[in-house]
């Protein structure tokens, strides 16, 4: 079970919450450190209307997930309005500083390696769990690097959790960041709501992954190829090569393995998309037993 801090305490460990790491949706990220002299990532929630019992609930079973692609929650603080989580701190931060950056430093076979992590993370979350986690926000802002690159899911201020036989959720509202988020969060007639809202956001971020770009880029080069997945689907269909600089082989199996996989992923009905078992199953295997969805 994570360990109970006391608000002082996290003043403490925060140095009166002066390295500012990030902001959220859900609230501010400080950089800390224990006496142990091990660092820490310490995430200051906004003011919460919920009462500090669902809290606490919450943070037994994140507390009780214990998975190498999902950061270890390693403390937390409820005092009055004050709510609060610490993780172990990533030394390379967020996955988007990687894909974004146009000196990006990872190779592809790093990328693909990074993706596959997530997906294992992601699948755990589903499947590993006496309850079915739901992440609900899936995209590279919340994939953390720890000082080897392995990925780390964080973030699940939005994980609605739910026992394992109830598999349509009822959200009172829409959940997620656009871009990343399953249609069927906007539109009912296209099914329920499920697991498979994860998948789509997985595959969004298989395709920002190849494209080293956000999905919707209103400033590209050519009008066609503002929205990414839809460019690249209709060079495949015409059978062009994407074509990267400087490939080799291997790497452009690689990459059409994750452009085919992620495909897959961001089917429109979330009864056409894979189970996160299937995308694992297919990203693992050889390339040439992959077809692109109709």
């Amino acid at each position: 079970m994570p360990i109970r801090y006391s608000y002082a305490e996290l003043k403490k460990i925060t140095g009166d919450f002066k390295d500012k790491l990030g902001d959220g949706g859900y609230g501010t990220v400080f950089k800390g450190k224990l006496r142990s002299g091990k660092f820490v990532a310490v995430k200051l929630l906004k003011e919460s209307k919920g009462n500090g019992q669902d809290f606490i609930n919450e943070v037994a079973t994140i507390g009780r997930i214990h998975h190498v692609n999902v950061v270890e929650l390693v403390g937390f603080c409820v005092e009055e309005k004050k709510q609060a989580l610490v993780y172990n701190f990533m030394t390379n931060g967020s996955l988007d500083k990687f894909i974004f950056s146009t000196n990006s430093s990872l190779s592809w076979q790093k990328m693909f390696e990074i993706a596959v992590g997530v997906g294992r993370g992601i699948e755990y979350l589903h499947n590993g769990c006496a309850m079915k986690i739901l992440h609900f926000d899936i995209k590279p802002h919340n994939i953390l690097l720890d000082e080897n690159f392995n990925p780390k899911l964080s973030d699940f201020g939005l994980a609605k959790l739910h026992s394992v036989d109830d598999s349509i959720i009822s959200l009172t509202a829409a959940r997620g960041t656009l871009g990343y988020m399953a249609p069927e969060l906007f539109y009912k007639s296209l099914g329920g709501i499920s697991y498979k809202a994860d998948v789509y956001s997985f595959g969004m971020m298989l395709m920002e992954i190849v494209g080293r770009r956000k999905n919707l880029k209103t400033f590209a080069d050519n009008s066609s190829q503002i929205y990414f997945p839809l460019w690249i689907y209709h060079q495949f269909e015409l059978g062009e090569n994407i074509e990267l600089e400087n490939m080799t082989e291997n790497v452009n199996k690689i990459v059409r393995k994750m452009i085919i996989v992620a495909f897959w992923c961001i089917q429109t009905k979330p009864i056409h998309r894979p189970t996160m078992a299937k995308v694992l199953k297919m990203l693992e295997s050889e390339e040439e037993l992959l077809e692109i969805p109709p």
